[in-house]
């Protein structure tokens, strides 16, 4: 199954996302883009990829370790940004550097229980609204999304995802995701 680690905002931070995405619609272009919709809304930690069945009991345990290390941390989402022309997102603010360590141990789970990763790269905490195909400029989106800023939450949980991706064809049809597990953050200080 293809899995991830994820950080998934509370129900109130997604409806304030909701309406300023809602406004981006309303951008030159914004019929162009392929808008991901709250359903996929998440932070990923660390992508697996296809995982086999019987590696994911190992990965849960490791992960629930993982969270186990992670005190519970502030997050808001914040600002905008993209990547190149195909990725349009919204970024975080609060304690970014515990997120970090969050995804750092997210993938180290990954590899002692056996699964390959990817080559390491640095953590960009991004939850992305919009993918591009390389013909609408993204700048007014996050120019539009500069002063947006969501109410601050608390992180207590890091879920591991399932995704389906699409395989009916039809065109604007999303991924679906899935909480298969969920751990919660008990580290103190």
């Amino acid at each position: 199954m293809r899995l991830f680690a994820a950080v998934l905002p509370p129900d109130g931070a997604l409806d304030e996302l909701g309406r300023a995405v809602d406004q981006l619609r309303d951008l030159e272009g914004a019929g162009r883009l392929r808008w991901s919709g709250r359903p996929g809304w998440h932070f990923t930690l660390a992508f697996y990829g296809e995982v086999p069945e019987e590696t994911v009991p190992e990965l849960s345990r490791r992960l629930e370790r993982a969270a186990a290390r992670t005190a519970p941390f502030p997050l808001a989402l914040r600002g905008g940004g993209h990547f190149g022309s195909r990725a349009l997102w919204v970024g975080a603010a609060g304690d970014i550097a515990t997120m970090r360590r969050l995804a750092e141990r997210s993938e180290a789970a990954a590899r002692k229980a056996g699964l390959e990763t990817e080559e390491h790269r640095h953590y960009r905490a991004h939850l992305t609204v919009a993918r591009g195909d390389g013909t609408v400029g993204l700048r007014p989106f996050t120019e539009a999304l500069d002063e947006f800023t969501g109410q601050e939450w608390t992180v207590g949980e890091l879920a591991l995802v399932r995704s389906r991706l699409p395989r009916s064809g039809v065109r604007g049809e999303r991924p679906r995701y899935e909480k298969v597990g969920g751990w919660p953050l008990t580290a103190t200080g």
